[in-house]
């Protein structure tokens, strides 16, 4: 495929931006090759500067489950631009997507909207320390929540592809109010609830996590968390920036039933434009300035154009059907994909909720990060250059999710198998 425009736009962006990109994954590391620089995008496809038209299952990292350009939600977008980009100030979009959050997500009782979802989970924990009353919190290994100092220990994603532990600049001090467990181990989790449980104010977790690659909670792990935490008064976190109205409307909390203390959000409910939220009892967000003395603020939080788009979006996700639909396309690629490898004898571990899925080039299980790193990095790497190569646009790391929209269409789902077929065959 022709990539000459992306590359000489590459070449600039080196000498201007650290490592020639804006976000570390963007930069095709640990795939090799060269970055695709986009130019436009519209349903299931996407264009680059060469004039490469791929079909999409990176969807901006999930958050355009409606396609890419919507009419509706860009008709929504043009509507608020005119009245004005931005107030600092309330208006009354913020509160109509307040109010579609908190009749979606079963544990959210009120929501703050923020700018993004690194800042959603930051606010979270300020809020669930200054509420607990205590310092310690606790996360999952390979589970991303974000760039906050006190997360990236043993995160996954970005940090994950660039085989980078944990990150310079991180104070140790920072780091050891910061607690990691195995995701899906009960007994290292429990071991360390019960050892830091005086200092503990929350436990945050990905319900499914889907920075490591898409890894399934363990059927009780969930449930278990829940039953944990409220034994030993601490606060449950679930980092929904992913999952939030992409696995079900409520979340996965919806999907797999358990209702955590305090959720963050982000990606959809902006309909693709930067935004995030965080929520849940009102008991607790009540703690938060200026109804509490928890600070957070944000110039652009509840933008007007963002929260129209994400107004938007939810309505249509409202609509009867749409959910199973997005499941049985799902179901269709996912089963499509394992075929192909099994036909091919390449070990492949399959996963997915919704229309989120993963695929591991190892024999797997992978239940865990560790199990995630016996995956074939190098295998991936060809397998998404090669099906680049055939108009298909998976992400640039094996440890991030593919996503489908309402617009990916059955006939495009079959040539994405097709294509799969072939390079799994070549691998």
């Amino acid at each position: 495929m022709k990539t000459k425009k992306s590359g000489v736009l590459f070449k600039s962006a080196l000498s201007l931006i650290p490592g020639g990109v804006n976000s570390p994954v963007r930069a095709f590391k640990s795939v090799g090759g060269t970055p695709l620089f986009m130019k436009r995008a519209k349903g299931a496809v996407v264009e680059d500067v060469d004039g490469n038209q791929l079909l999409d299952y990176v969807l901006s990292w999930g958050p355009m489950i409606l396609g890419h350009a919507p009419p509706s939600v860009l008709k929504a977008i043009t509507g608020a631009i005119k009245q004005g980009t931005s107030f600092g100030a309330p208006c009354e979009g913020e509160v109509e997507l307040a109010k579609l959050i908190v009749q979606s997500v079963p544990s959210m009782e009120q929501v703050r909207l923020v700018n993004s979802g690194t800042e959603a989970v930051m606010s979270a924990i300020r809020l669930a320390r200054g509420y607990a009353k205590r310092d310690a919190i606790l996360k999952f290994e390979g589970c991303y929540h974000g760039h906050a100092d006190h997360l990236l220990v043993k995160a996954g994603s970005g940090v994950a592809t660039l085989g980078i532990p944990d990150s310079p600049g991180v104070p140790e001090s920072f780091a050891r109010q910061t607690l990691t467990a195995p995701y899906n181990n009960f007994k290292a989790t429990e071991k360390l609830i019960h050892k830091h449980a005086q200092n503990l104010a929350a436990i945050i977790v990905e319900p499914v996590a889907g920075n490591m690659g898409v890894v399934l909670p363990h059927e009780e792990f969930l449930p278990w968390l829940r039953m944990i935490t409220k034994k030993y008064e601490i606060l449950l976190i679930f980092d929904e920036v992913i999952t939030g109205f992409r696995v079900h409307l409520g979340g996965a909390q919806a999907r797999f039933n358990v209702q955590p203390d305090l959720t963050c959000l982000g990606k959809i409910i902006g309909g693709g434009l930067p935004i995030g939220a965080y929520g849940g009892k009102k008991e607790i967000m009540q703690m938060v300035a200026p109804a509490g003395p928890v600070y957070q603020a944000g110039t652009l939080s509840g933008n007007p154009v963002a929260v129209a788009a994400g107004i938007e979006t939810i309505r249509q996700l409202k609509k009867p059907g749409v959910y199973k639909e997005l499941e049985q396309k799902s179901q269709q690629l996912a089963e499509g994909l394992g075929d192909a490898a099994k036909k091919s004898g390449i070990p492949y571990f399959q996963t997915r909720v919704g229309s989120m899925l993963g695929g591991f080039f190892t024999e797997g299980p992978v239940t865990d990060y560790e199990s995630a790193k016996k995956s074939d990095t190098a295998r991936y790497a060809k397998f998404f250059h090669r099906m680049l190569e055939r108009g298909t646009y998976f992400a640039p790391s094996q440890f991030e999710a593919a996503f489908l929209s309402t617009t990916h269409t059955r006939s495009q789902i079959r040539q994405t198998i097709s294509a799969a077929c072939d390079v799994f065959a070549s691998l």
